[in-house]
């Protein structure tokens, strides 16, 4: 038996695929700074932070750590309308994609700012540094520097994680394979561009990181 394959059946639809790409960077993108923001407000709730607050934030990491990606997407997409509250496709993939990763981000932080030495924040306080001060100047940098490296890998996660938005018509990635897979009847042609285009953006957004974080986010 002969397999032919014709990769550019697939590749004539490449406006899809681009419309694709560029969607799962901006998804990525809304994730890595929404979802990297509430990782710091809850790790900081969850060292720091007061007890009241605490507990509500332990709720929602443990509930998104211990449940599946598609089970939150579709609540937020098909269990929420049930109480009157809807959203785009795009609009609930976000905010499932910043829900996922400020919940295991939270946990990545904490162990970071835990890891601090307590000499540090004493000489902190003994410059008459605010708690504030002390916590953006001192504690997070280095905070961040030790945990950066599982961070990343956990963007990337969430990244790769996103062909799951495809299901509610996000247009990203896989959602442009799916369609490109159904119009031209070349599915295995399809999905190998997704999987060679999806394993290229990885290592993109690996490499971007970790260059962009020793210089804009905790330093040398």
């Amino acid at each position: 038996m002969t397999v032919e394959l014709n990769f550019l059946a697939v590749f004539q639809d490449w406006p899809m695929l681009v419309t694709g790409v560029i969607w799962t960077l901006g998804l990525t993108a809304i994730a890595i700074v929404v979802g990297l923001t509430v990782a710091v407000a809850c790790a900081w709730v969850r060292t720091e932070g007061p007890k009241w607050l605490a507990i509500p934030v332990a709720a929602y990491v443990e509930l998104m750590r211990n449940t599946p990606f598609i089970v939150q997407l579709f609540f937020i997409f098909f269990g929420l309308p049930a109480l009157g509250v809807r959203f785009s496709p795009p609009v609930a993939s976000g905010i499932a994609l910043v829900l996922n990763l400020g919940a295991y981000g939270t946990e990545i932080i904490r162990a970071g700012l835990l890891a601090t030495p307590k000499g540090q924040i004493e000489a902190a306080l003994s410059l008459a540094l605010s708690k504030f001060q002390i916590f953006t100047r001192v504690v997070l940098p280095p905070a961040l520097k030790k945990v950066w490296p599982a961070l990343v890998s956990q963007i990337v996660i969430v990244m790769l994680g996103s062909a799951v938005c495809g299901q509610i018509a996000t247009e990203e990635l896989s959602y442009a394979a799916n369609v490109i897979s159904a119009n031209t009847f070349r599915t295995f042609e399809a999905y190998i561009i997704a999987t060679a285009i999806y394993l290229v953006l990885a290592l993109m957004v690996r490499s971007l990181l970790n260059w962009a974080g020793p210089r804009f986010i905790f330093g040398r």
